[in-house]
């Protein structure tokens, strides 16, 4: 396979967390946030959830641009039978906080790359296990106060203060984070696209 290394990567996301982390890999990209509407791809599989929003992230930035490899991601919480997205307010962001106290969950990120070129697309997902420490109700309400929760998926970003509350991670940290790097080095490695 002839190596897709002259096609521009674009990042399909405004998270910072995600552009943090391919910068830490020394990938040169540009930012394309997909416009899409989240609450049209539900799913009570949580894993075809992640890798369907991940997939339609792809498609509608990579109708915008031209040679280049489309990288998205989408993030959930499972806690029980529950997917707990972005909590969007401050009583949401509470809730999923007492919810997640004392408990272990999972992480779960879809990651696809979609070449605009040829529209061959990749998919994958990371599973990551983690256990949140008991937390008291005022914990909980200067966790909410500074703002960080917000548009964390579970309320909480294990890249900040959030950390303070885990105990333990099995899996992924990237994953947690909103981007399994594993997984994308090895869709990379599928379309011949080197890293390394």
């Amino acid at each position: 396979m002839e190596s897709t290394n002259k096609l521009k990567l674009v990042l399909a996301s405004a998270s910072p967390r995600r552009e943090e982390i391919l910068k830490n890999l020394n990938l040169k990209f540009t930012i394309v946030p997909a416009k899409i509407d989240e609450s049209e791809f539900t799913s009570s599989d949580p894993v075809e959830m992640v890798e369907n929003l991940s997939v339609k992230k792809a498609e509608a930035v990579a109708s915008l641009v031209e040679d280049a490899l489309v990288i998205a991601a989408d993030t959930i919480v499972v806690l029980g039978d529950e997917i707990l997205g972005k909590p969007g307010s401050q009583p949401a962001a509470r809730q999923m906080l007492k919810q997640l106290s004392d408990q272990e969950h999972y992480v779960m990120t879809g990651v696809s790359v979609l070449n605009s070129q040829t529209g061959e697309i990749e998919t994958a997902h990371e599973i990551t296990k983690v256990k949140m420490m008991e937390l008291s109700q005022q914990e909980i309400e200067e966790y909410v106060s500074t703002g960080e929760p917000m548009d964390k998926a579970g309320a909480y970003a294990i890249q900040g203060l959030g950390a303070l509350f885990i105990e333990e991670i099995i899996g992924s940290h990237y994953s947690v984070v909103g981007l399994p790097v594993n997984q994308l080095f090895k869709i990379l490695r599928k379309f011949n696209y080197g890293i390394l």
